[in-house]
């Protein structure tokens, strides 16, 4: 065999081999990006690179599977469905004490569902695997609950943060104990069901 038919061969393989490899990353990718949603496109902007996201998103998709993520039993979501109750009728009369029950509600669920929750970050790293939409709603929530502390959030912010932690309780509570990593659908558009804490707890005080 001739120098350059060997060279054409190595050649060929080796463009090969790189197709083989950019169909790989795109299929995972396109995976990820199914998965994850605008949370991809968040870790995307926030690490300023795609593969440097996709990676991440694979290290968090694999940390969740290390996790032994239990649902709770019917009557543990029905009392934590009775404390939101409670904490939304309270709204009206100490927004920025419903803001803070409904972070440490947030954190008790998750505990009590086998997430670790000893850092913020973490836990929204981690619950982004099994519900990338309402991580978002979490990480606003967390923001305006921070923007509080500094003095520097209305009762309107107050509000939006409340339902926006409402959106990771839903999610957490209603998934039926199916904990299927990327299982998020029925968790879709849930984040402004209560636009308006503590006003309509009437009529919804009994759903919770």
């Amino acid at each position: 065999m001739s120098t350059t038919v060997v060279i054409i061969v190595v050649v060929v393989v080796i463009v090969l081999v790189l197709g083989v490899i950019l169909l790989i990353r795109q299929r995972r990718g396109a995976h990820l990006r199914e998965q994850f949603g605008s949370e991809y496109d968040r870790t995307v902007e926030e690490t300023g690179d795609r593969r440097e996201a996709e990676k991440a998103l694979e290290e968090r998709r694999e940390r969740r599977e290390s996790l032994d993520i239990r649902p709770l039993p019917p009557e543990q979501r029905e009392q934590y469905r009775q404390h939101w109750a409670r904490l939304q009728q309270a709204f009206p009369d100490d927004p920025g004490g419903s803001v803070r029950n409904a972070d440490g509600l947030v954190v008790a669920i998750m505990r009590d569902r086998g997430y670790p929750v000893e850092n913020f970050d973490q836990r929204a790293a981690d619950v982004s695997v099994d519900h990338p939409e309402a991580v978002e709603h979490y990480r606003e929530a967390r923001r305006i609950a921070e923007a509080h502390n500094a003095g520097r959030a209305s009762t309107d912010d107050l509000r939006v943060a409340v339902t926006s932690y409402r959106a990771l309780v839903d999610a957490l509570l209603d998934d039926g104990g199916t904990d299927r990593p990327g299982d998020r659908d029925g968790n879709r558009g849930r984040a402004h069901r209560d636009p308006q804490p503590g006003r309509d707890t009437q009529q919804d005080g009994g759903r919770q």
